[in-house]
């Protein structure tokens, strides 16, 4: 269900595995995403990569569709598409830790992809870390992985205005500068809230993701129905405005027979 090269990939045991014909879908949305999409969002202009986590699937409860349980046939898909990506900003890209049961205990599978990558190294000098505090012209951006999730689609942004919230008072409680923006991945949903502040807005978005639905989401409340959605996002300043843009695709639900 994950991204996959449109070539496919060498297996470790000899054998090889080729992508689906939703894989090679997304896997083309992939390549207009990096070579269509970014360079007209930044215009042309330099930019950083956040790798927001989940780099990989992993072995996980007592799934069957990944396409190896070897976790170095996992970590070499991720490789060989993030990367082309690293060259396109010129090495600067940044690797966040996931989910524990993805990724292994203290992202251990991230932290040796980002190795491989040069990933740019964290204050204790970890390639991959649990979070990270980035400037973005005079912009303020906090990026970590987790977030709440809900089953129901009428509540979808409560835990994103919650995570904004909380920002705030940590903030002011320590005499601390908040964020400007907030971002989170994990739900594989994209969903905004921004409210006014003194710098313009406070902003605060979940991503969307690189994954098709899996066994899982078919049995989760506010699951059920949902068809997956992929795609990247940009945070921009311009014209000394911090600003988001989202380019989110989805996947058509099943046919009526």
């Amino acid at each position: 269900m994950g991204l996959l090269p449109k070539s496919g990939i060498q297996l470790q045991d000899g054998g090889s595995y080729l992508p689906s014909t939703l894989q090679s879908k997304v896997y083309s949305w992939w390549e207009t995403f990096w070579e269509e999409w970014v360079p007209e969002a930044t215009h042309h202009e330099p930019y950083s990569v956040v790798v927001n986590g989940d780099l990989i699937d992993g072995v996980h409860h007592n799934s069957t569709t990944q396409i190896s349980h070897n976790l170095e046939d996992q970590n070499e898909v991720a490789c060989s598409l993030l990367e082309p990506v690293r060259d396109k900003c010129d090495g600067r890209i940044y690797i966040v830790k996931g989910t524990p049961a993805h990724t292994g205990q203290s992202g251990i599978e991230e932290e040796r992809i980002a190795k491989r990558l040069d990933a740019i190294p964290g204050p204790d000098g970890q390639r991959a870390r649990y979070e990270l505090w980035k400037m973005v012209g005079d912009g303020l951006v906090h990026f970590n992985h987790h977030i709440g999730t809900t089953s129901s689609s009428a509540h979808e942004t409560s835990a994103i205005n919650a995570e904004l919230a909380s920002a705030f008072v940590e903030a002011g409680r320590w005499g601390e500068r908040p964020p400007d923006i907030i971002v989170r991945s994990h739900r594989h949903r994209c969903a905004e809230v921004r409210i006014p502040s003194k710098r313009g807005y406070a902003i605060a978005f979940v991503t969307a993701a690189w994954q098709l639905k899996t066994p899982f989401l078919f049995k989760v409340a506010g699951g059920r129905m949902t068809t997956p959605q992929i795609g990247g996002h940009l945070i921009r300043v311009a014209h000394g405005e911090l600003f988001t843009r989202h380019w989110v695709q989805d996947i058509v639900r099943t046919p009526a027979e």
